[in-house]
Formats: C-alpha cells, structure tokens, sequence
C-alpha cells in the first residue's frame, strides 16, 4: 500500500503544493523562496528517508511568516493523509542527534492529539535572513495539522545554525521510527483504544 499524498493549498497569502512519500529514498526537492527552510526540509527528507517535493509561492515581500507557518500547515497535511489509519506502525519515534557543540532531541507520538513542547532558546534572533521564530511557527502548523503530539528540546548549543540543524535531522529520523512498521503488531492499531 502506497504511503504517499500530494496537497495543494491556496490562500491569498500563499499558494503551496507538498508531495511525499514515507517510504522513499530521501529525496529532497524544494522552491520555496526561504532558502534556510529549504536546507532544514533536507535533512527531514535525508534523514526520514522520506521523498519530498514541495513548491511554494508566498508573500515574500512583506517577510517569510505567512510561507513558512503555512509550509508547515501544508506538510502536516500531507503526511496526516499519507500515513492514513495508523495500522501497524511504531507510532512513537525518537532521536538525539549532535552537530559539533549541538545536540537536540525530537520525540514525536502520531496520536492523533495535536501538541507542541518546543522550549529551544535560540543564541541569536536570526540565521542569516532566516527569522528563527519562524520555526515556532512551522512546527505548530504541522502539528496541528498531522495530529502528532511533538516534543523538541536543545539539550545544549550555542550556535544558532547547528541547533536548528540538530532539530530538523532529529525531526527526520524522529518520524522515520515512528513510521516504520512493526512487526510485533501484525498491522494493528497501536492503542489499547483501538484508533487514533
């Protein structure tokens, strides 16, 4: 059973399509107009093993809130249909992954509750012209959107870039654990409620 969706959103503020598949090779293809976010996809798409193609077109000219907030609203919908009934997958993933003086941790539970614990205090206000706020903001779009409860925490780091680079390769293989199959299940739903 393919495990893959390709979504399209509209507003007046942004026009965005997100294609994947949870069962790729880690391929990454991105224009966005947010070159920083772009590298950051990359790593989830490298380290999640999951195929993404994604192509937005937002209101640039006032800043990147409206496209990076709803890039996440976005991805979060693509992967909510992509993984569909949740039959037989981990559904909790986890990953610490270092960069130098960096390490975070991602844990995720695809629960079908949609929760944020992000306290990561960020060493400067930007990465180049990248508004390091705006992280905040994609991961509460694809939350709510994707319906997993998420967790992220930068366990130490001074480097604005290898925190953030840190989150979005645990992120990857945060989600790649909690998609993967397992086998012990035998394709049933993983909670003793019987869905999520």
């Amino acid at each position: 059973m393919s495990r893959s969706a390709s979504i399209e959103r509209n507003t007046l503020e942004t026009q965005i399509t997100v294609k994947l598949n949870l069962d790729g090779q880690g391929d990454g293809k991105f224009n966005t107009g947010v070159p920083f976010l772009e590298h950051m996809l990359d790593q989830v798409a490298r380290h999640g093993l999951i195929d993404l193609d994604i192509v937005a077109k937002g209101d640039l000219h006032i800043d990147a809130h409206h496209t990076v907030e709803d890039l996440g609203i976005t991805l979060g919908q693509a992967f909510d249909e992509a993984v569909g009934d949740k039959k037989g997958i981990r559904r909790y993933g986890h990953a610490y992954v270092p960069l130098d003086e960096a390490l975070s941790r991602v844990v995720v539970d695809f629960s079908g509750r949609p929760g944020l614990e992000m306290p990561v205090d960020f060493k400067r206000s930007m990465i180049g012209g990248f508004d390091v706020d705006l992280f905040h903001e994609f991961f509460q779009g694809f939350v709510n959107h994707a319906q997993v409860t998420l967790h992220i925490d930068c366990i130490r780091g001074s480097n604005a870039h290898h925190i953030a680079e840190t989150i979005f390769k645990a992120f990857g293989r945060a989600l790649r654990m909690a998609l993967e199959e397992d086998p012990g299940l035998q394709g049933a739903i993983p909670s003793t409620k019987g869905s999520l």
